[in-house]
């Protein structure tokens, strides 16, 4: 399944769209690239991953790689069927890395952030 945003009159749509394989048809423009992650800190390496709980869009990244946070600190904020839910730190560490950016359609279980 692959997550898409659709516009349709100035309205914004997500949607999920299965792959069936390959067909006829011509094959889709290349999708513009995404848009830069933040750097981790030299040497940064997660031992903790933190995840989507369900799929949706990255609406807000309240972290920055090397920030140290609390065990249920909000680490970013994942918007599904127009409601935003924050995902929590599961423990007191460091941020080591950020897996994705403001605006990223994302499934459940893809890695967020990583935490020392």
């Amino acid at each position: 399944m692959k997550n898409l945003r659709i516009t349709v009159n100035g309205t914004a749509y997500d949607v999920q769209v299965e792959e069936l394989g390959e067909s006829a048809a011509p094959a889709p423009a290349a999708a513009p690239a995404p848009a830069a992650k933040p750097a981790a800190p030299a040497g940064a390496v997660g031992n903790t991953s933190v995840k989507a709980p369900m799929p949706g869009t990255v609406v807000n990244v309240v972290v920055t790689a090397g920030q140290a946070v609390k065990a249920g600190d909000d680490l970013v904020f994942i918007e599904a069927m127009k409601m935003e839910t924050p995902v929590k730190s599961p423990k007191d560490g460091t941020v080591a890395t950020i897996e994705v950016s403001k605006g990223e359609a994302v499934d459940s279980g893809k890695v967020l952030v990583t935490l020392n």
